[in-house]
C-alpha cells in the first residue's frame, strides 16, 4: 500500500477547519426552538458543502437546545442558552470539500445575531500550495 500525503484533498486528507463561534443578541425564542435550530443547522452545512449522516438533539429544562450533526467531513453542534440570548456553535471539517467558515456564517444570519465571535483552527497537516503555472 503506497502512502500519497494529498491524495485530493477531500475528505479523507488528514487535514480540516475547526471553526469555534459565540453568538450574542439572538432571539430567546429563537434559542429554544428545537426544530427551527436543527432546520437551521441542517440548512447551513448543506449549502456550505458538508455531507450530513445523522442529527441528534435535545431540549433541555427549563430552557436550551443541543444539536449534534455527524457530518461525512467530521461533525458539528451548537448549544443555546435562551436565557441571555447566546449560543455557542462548533464546527469540523476535514479535506476542501465544505467551508465550514460559511456555515457559519449563514447560521449566524439565520438566527439575526448582534454580534459574534468566530476563531478558526487549523489542524492536521498543512494543505500543499497550488504549483506555479
Amino acid at each position: 500500500m503506497s502512502y500519497d500525503p494529498a491524495p485530493e484533498l477531500g475528505v479523507g486528507y488528514f487535514a480540516g477547519r475547526h471553526v469555534l463561534a459565540e453568538f450574542d443578541g439572538v432571539d430567546p425564542l429563537l434559542l429554544d426552538d428545537l426544530s427551527f435550530l436543527q432546520q437551521a443547522l441542517e440548512d447551513s452545512l448543506s449549502k456550505a458543502g458538508a455531507t450530513i449522516c445523522d442529527v441528534v438533539s435535545k431540549q433541555f429544562e427549563p430552557q436550551g437546545v443541543t444539536v449534534l450533526a455527524l457530518l461525512s467531513e467530521s461533525h458539528a453542534s451548537i448549544h443555546t442558552y435562551p436565557e441571555i440570548g447566546s449560543m455557542f456553535v462548533d464546527i469540523f471539517t476535514c479535506g476542501e470539500t465544505a467551508d465550514p467558515e460559511l456555515a457559519v456564517a449563514l447560521l449566524r444570519d439565520r438566527l439575526g445575531a448582534l454580534e459574534a465571535r468566530i476563531n478558526t483552527i487549523h489542524r492536521g497537516n498543512p494543505i500543499p500550495a497550488e504549483p506555479a503555472r
